[in-house]
């Protein structure tokens, strides 16, 4: 299937009537302990929406999304990327990120995108950047 990277879904050159994409509804995250990982991620500010330190499934709280947590083996290196989370107060969360006794990639920063931001890795070594849209 010649410049096929997805077979019988799409194929490279093909035009056809434009999706709308509304939403990002969640993310969902293989996490090796839930209990420790649904206390980072409340620690940081997240809500329990369904499962919680006992479940093997957990939903939490993203403004309108979710972050889900589901109960098994991480892969070896779960650098897939990173999740961004909006935040009012990007150097507020830094300094209550620090206080909680996690340590960010880097102090909070201007990106010339036109967001300031910091990462964390999770207990997994999931990245979590916390940002928000500065003005120019």
């Amino acid at each position: 299937m010649s410049g096929s990277h997805h077979a019988g879904r799409y194929r490279h050159g093909m035009t056809a009537d434009k999706v709308e994409v509304e939403a990002l509804s969640a993310v969902t995250l293989i996490v090796a302990d839930m209990p420790r990982s649904v206390a980072f991620y409340r620690d940081l500010g997240f809500d329990i929406r369904y499962g919680g330190e006992g479940a093997t499934f957990t939903s939490l709280a993203a403004g309108d999304g979710y972050l889900n947590l589901a109960l098994g083996t991480p892969p070896p290196d779960p650098f897939w990327g990173r999740f961004i989370v909006y935040v009012a107060d990007v150097d507020a969360h830094y300094r209550k990120v620090q206080d909680l006794g996690f340590e960010p990639e880097a102090s909070p920063r201007d990106a010339e995108w036109g967001e300031r931001y910091f990462h964390v890795r999770d207990p997994d070594g999931y990245e979590v950047s916390f940002a928000r849209r500065v003005r120019a």
